[in-house]
């Protein structure tokens, strides 16, 4: 213990006798305290810790915070910590986040407090980020060790950390460098102190190799001394940063010790559009998609659409077993009836390959044609807008049109002896619902031609509205993420060049729409055509839609049946995502891919629970190996617990939850006779505690608070750097993706210009007009 240390400690003391404080569980008590199932975060308003919160709020487990900035926050006393219920001795926090070992500059008492909780009522404590030094177990970084920015460092979990809390990880945690000329980490390589006190241990969980050295340094290590246990984390992260997405799962897992409310899953899931269609194409010399209004006026629709053959059907389920995943067919029946009309024929062969293999599948309404079914669309001008009556009120789209599209499509699908789920659609481009600028309410003949349909889930734009909501009183929303795979390109040279289209500043031949977006950025210079996509625009993708994935984030995202033709452009983007995931997790913990209808329970069940989280009416605790979770009637409980635990029943037990990354989840609500839900926690499933200690003995450990000068966070932490131009994840930023958000104006084109000749039916994927049950494009 260093002399600073020591100083620190015997003035903690000195506080604690002085002050009277003491725990509310005797030292040496056998009896099991009452332990509430909730985290306490103390904020000092860095990257780290709110990287945390989010992990804790994305999961649902309940938490608590306290922020150091607030001059009006509680004081961190025993009172503050614990208290007795019922007789019993009760812990209100069941793990403490800390900035780092001491955030308490000016109050030794605080800290103290916290050191003496913890050692009596084994809750365990995270050191969000902190240097290394031997107040947290670790010599200082040199002589070996490393101070400095961890861009693309090649960091592990250690043989601790894969049988720890990182066992649903292969090895590899891969530190992200998104951009070479910003620095996006920062961190400590040190290795253990060799001469730790008798009782104390530190481990290394997750480690890298010093540079110029053959020695490993810690990263993130379990620190455990005086009672306590703290997870030492000496590098600085964000929520959005892979190498924090990697580890965020077994962090809350080993702070709570296995057992919380909430859960997390890794989830992806891929629709694809205008099934049975054919999508309309980029054309690489107007910049634009004919048949689109981003054209110039009087440009003749396309020629040559977009549309799956028999082969591409056959590849498509065969690319599913081989890569061992399941793709949902959003379909419009109308669209083969087209085909075969356009042909003169009575056969469609593709949508004949389709149905015979329908199985391999998930199938999805997406309405008959996909007409737009929000306002009556006025494209003579562009951007285009909302039809006025005389009165200067919107024209919509009548509710008979919605419901014959909707219901058009279900009776051709039992017509050619598709199985459908009767209870979800996904209306063409989302129409229907608002889409800002040009309508500001969704559609009010929407809600009730969805209710008269029983449609109890429609799709949404998850770039206009990442949030599930209702839609009138019987549906709710599905929001999906529009992949930068882009409708209306069959070729990977299509793609690249309308990628650059969109993505590059006029100076370098682009629209130079992604310069007039404070939160959009630009392409240092065109793709080129040829290879662009393939070594650009796919591990950029990837890299996007993977980072959804590890967020415990059921969204789908949505591509279109155009990039499963010609040059088959979405599956080098779905293997760069399926292999990387599967090249980073064990098999203890694969891709969730959930339908259509899945998604949306999920949704419904966290809204709920979250409801009930934030208004304080759920009670959850743990005394020994029984958990007693209380929620409102009807509000479903989530939970992680050890493998082995059983619900108890009024009458028996049941199992519980389903095995992932390890350990037992899922929802459950409360048995027959029962108000509460009951988990009974296998013998022994607990992490043993450190040796106890006298609270005198913890209050010692206390270390002098962390220098801030050793504590850098770099710009590129702060402000989180997006993956590419196309990341409006970590950017806020208006989506640009054709047929997603703001459409981009081809060459020539330019807001507001009025257009001539007629382009009714091809705005967006076809227009039905006042009355009309028709509309044939397929585009978007």
């Amino acid at each position: 213990m260093g002399r600073a240390t020591r100083r620190v400690a015997a003035c903690a003391a000195a506080v604690l006798l002085a002050s009277g404080l003491q725990t509310t569980l005797a030292h040496g008590d056998t009896t099991p305290p009452r332990i509430d199932l909730t985290v306490l975060v103390i904020d000092d308003g860095g990257p780290s810790v709110a990287a945390i919160t989010a992990e804790l709020k994305s999961q649902g487990t309940p938490y608590k915070v306290v922020s150091l900035n607030d001059p009006n926050r509680p004081v961190i006393n025993a009172a503050f910590l614990s208290d007795t219920l019922n007789g019993l001795p009760r812990g209100k926090y069941q793990g403490i986040v800390l900035p780092n070992e001491n955030p308490f500059p000016n109050s030794a008492a605080e800290m103290t407090a916290i050191a003496t909780y913890e050692a009596a009522f084994n809750v365990r404590q995270i050191d969000a980020y902190t240097w290394a030094s031997p107040a947290v177990g670790l010599n200082y970084a040199q002589n070996p060790g490393f101070v400095g920015t961890l861009d693309g460092f090649q960091a592990a979990t250690t043989a601790a950390g894969t049988s720890g809390p990182f066992g649903y990880l292969k090895g590899g945690v891969p530190f992200e460098d998104n951009d070479p000329n910003v620095s996006e980490s920062y961190g400590y390589l040190a290795t253990p102190l060799a001469n730790l006190p008798s009782g104390a241990s530190f481990v290394p969980l997750v480690d890298a190799q010093i540079p110029n050295s053959t020695t490993r340094g810690s990263l993130v290590g379990e620190y455990t001394h005086d009672g306590r246990k703290e997870l030492v984390v000496t590098f600085v992260y964000n929520q959005y940063q892979q190498q924090f997405r990697l580890l965020a799962r077994g962090m809350v897992d080993w702070i709570t010790q296995g057992v919380h409310l909430g859960y997390d899953r890794n989830y992806f899931a891929t629709h694809v559009d205008d099934v049975f269609l054919a999508d309309d194409r980029w054309d690489t010399t107007l910049k634009c998609t004919p048949g689109d209004v981003t054209c110039p006026p009087g440009t003749p629709d396309s020629a040559n659409p977009i549309r799956m053959t028999p082969d591409d059907a056959n590849y498509l389920k065969q690319w599913q077993t081989a890569n061992n995943f399941t793709l949902d067919m959003v379909f419009n029946g109308g669209g083969s009836e087209d085909w075969k009309a356009d042909h003169q024929t009575t056969v469609d062969p593709t949508a004949n390959q389709m149905i015979a293999d329908q199985n391999s599948y998930r199938w999805v309404n997406h309405t008959y044609t996909h007409p737009y079914l929000g306002c009556v669309q006025d494209v003579s001008v562009v951007p285009w807008r909302c039809t006025k009556d005389a009165s200067g009120n919107t024209v919509w789209v009548d509710q008979n049109t919605i419901s014959t599209q909707i219901k058009n499509n279900f009776d051709w699908a039992t017509k050619n002896g598709l199985n459908v789920d009767p209870q979800v659609l996904v209306t063409g481009e989302h129409s229907g619902l608002l889409t800002a600028p040009q309508e500001t309410s969704d559609n009010p003949n929407l809600a009730p031609a969805l209710a008269a349909n029983g449609i109890k889930f429609t799709g949404s734009d998850a770039s206009r509205e990442p949030a599930q909501r209702p839609v009138g009183p019987s549906t709710l929303t599905v929001p999906r993420y529009p992949m930068n795979v882009f409708y209306n390109a069959g070729t990977a040279q299509e793609e690249a060049d309308e990628y650059n289209w969109i993505y590059t500043s006029k100076a370098n031949g682009g629209s130079g729409v992604c310069e007039n977006n404070a939160n959009s950025t630009c392409l240092p210079k065109p793709l080129d055509t040829t290879t662009g996509y393939q070594s650009y625009i796919v591990p950029l993708e990837a890299r996007i839609d993977l980072g959804h994935v590890l967020s415990n984030d059921p969204r789908p995202h949505f591509v279109h049946q155009s990039n499963l033709s010609e040059g088959r452009i979405l599956y080098p983007v779905l293997e760069k995502i399926l292999g990387t995931y599967r090249s980073l997790y064990a098999d203890n913990t694969p891709i969730v891919n959930l339908g259509e209808r899945e998604i949306g329970l999920e949704f419904q069940r966290r809204a709920a629970w979250n409801s009930a989280v934030a208004s304080g009416q759920v009670t959850a605790y743990k005394v020994g190996n029984s958990v007693t979770v209380s929620a409102p009637a009807g509000v479903q409980i989530q939970a992680t617990v050890p493998t082995g635990t059983a619900q108890k029943l009024a009458i028996g037990s049941t199992a519980f939850g389903s095995a992932y990354a390890g350990t037992l989840s899922g929802w459950v609500s409360p048995g027959a006779l029962q108000s509460s839900v009951a988990l009974q926690l296998p013998s022994g499933s607990a992490p043993a505690a450190p040796a106890a200690v006298a609270p005198s003995i913890a209050a010692k450990s206390v270390p002098a608070p962390a220098p801030a000068d050793k504590k850098v966070v770099p710009q590129g932490v702060t402000t989180p750097v997006p993956v590419g131009p196309s990341d409006t994840t970590r950017k806020p930023a208006t989506s640009l993706v054709p047929g997603s958000g703001t459409p981009v104006p081809g060459k020539g084109v330019a807001n507001g210009d009025n257009g001539q000749g007629d382009k009714s039916g091809k705005a967006s994927g076809g227009t039905a007009s006042h009355g009309s049950t028709t509309g044939r494009s397929g585009n978007r």
